[in-house]
């Protein structure tokens, strides 16, 4: 990652509504995402928490608000502005995701989920992708269950082959949406270090987590949501210094 572009915004979302039905459950979520920024988004179920982490590359389209990413408006806008906005595709080809569910192809093995998606995407050659799927396997500890299917696979091997898909196309902003929500417990251990990992080499990341002590360690701004709001904000040492009564009690109740 070029230092010359660490700390600036790589991402904003600004005035980002959504309703299910009657319900509003984000309620005109501001937030910015910097290069090279660890942001972890925390809170009650219910919350709104993975809503914006999914409005971030539209798979939630919101009802009202904007995506910017790298200078692009993407989603419907604000106060019913009729602007030209990019395709909800083209930020997905920049914007890697991990979900709870693992959502592997179970008729493929390992490295040909990943070179399936890789050929899709760009275009490259079989072969090509699937060199590219082995590499990024070995980056996740996995080359050597490469041609294992997932079935023949543990959650957290699952999960990092996931990861490793994602990485394989090269986004320039990585989400996780509970990553190790589905895991038992002695698997979420191998997940979170591959997330160490990528954040330890400067990837950006948003990571809507539970693992508190995971983003108490990795989290340089921290984001508590409730009910369809950032309540509570703030960097590294938002853990130590939240005066936020709800958020302290949330942290407290699960530290």
């Amino acid at each position: 990652m070029a230092a010359d572009l660490q700390g600036t915004t790589l991402m904003s979302l600004r005035g980002i509504r959504k309703s299910f039905g009657s319900s509003e459950v984000l309620h005109g979520i501001d937030l910015d995402i910097t290069t090279g920024s660890h942001t972890v988004i925390f809170g009650p179920s219910g919350s709104g928490k993975s809503t914006v982490l999914r409005s971030m590359n539209l798979l939630e389209e919101p009802d009202e608000g904007l995506v910017n990413f790298l200078g692009v408006e993407y989603g419907p806008g604000l106060n019913g502005a009729k602007v030209k906005r990019a395709r909800a595709i083209d930020l997905r080809r920049q914007v890697g995701m991990v979900f709870q569910q693992f959502n592997l192809f179970p008729h493929l093995t390992a490295v040909d989920n990943i070179a399936l998606s890789v050929h899709s995407v760009t275009g490259k050659s079989k072969s090509e992708s699937r060199e590219r799927a082995a590499i990024e396997l070995k980056k996740v500890g996995l080359l050597k269950w490469a041609l294992n299917f997932p079935g023949q696979l543990s959650g957290g091997q699952q999960q990092r082959v996931a990861i490793a898909r994602a990485l394989s196309l090269d986004p320039k902003l990585m989400l996780f949406d509970e990553p190790t929500s589905a895991l038992d417990p002695e698997l979420v251990g191998e997940v979170l270090a591959v997330m160490r990992q990528l954040a330890e080499s400067g990837m950006t990341m948003v990571v809507v987590t539970h693992e508190m002590n995971f983003a108490k360690e990795v989290g340089d701004q921290c984001i508590f949501m409730e009910e369809g709001n950032i309540v509570a904000s703030g960097g590294e040492d938002f853990f130590d210094t939240c005066d936020n009564e709800r958020a302290r009690q949330f942290i407290g109740s699960v530290l």
